[in-house]
């Protein structure tokens, strides 16, 4: 029993190999209890969370509509233009065709 508790209590420098998975698992444990106390901060301030996510949803769809108006405009600005351009060639080849006759 002593001599158990000895092995354990012994500095990391003398730990024999077959001790280094537990060196790992101590490791894990203390980023898991670092993860567990992250979430407990978040846990307390759950307001400031909540209102952070809502203002980046708000940003995020204002740039998306943002965006979607800008693609709306651009298309008709597009299809305008073809449109002109259509009415134009439409004109030069009815001259063409009134100044052969």
């Amino acid at each position: 029993m002593l001599k158990a508790a000895l092995h354990r209590e012994r500095p990391t420098a003398f730990r024999p190999p077959q001790d280094r998975p537990l060196q790992q698992l101590q490791q894990q444990q203390l980023q898991q209890q670092q993860l567990q106390q992250q979430q407990q901060q978040m846990q307390q301030h759950p307001l400031q969370q909540q209102q952070l996510q809502q203002q980046l949803h708000q940003q995020l769809q204002q740039q998306l509509h943002q965006q979607l108006q800008q693609h709306k405009l651009q298309q008709q600005q597009q299809q305008q233009q073809l449109h002109h351009q259509l009415q134009q060639h439409q004109l030069q080849h009815y001259l063409q065709q009134q100044q052969l006759h």
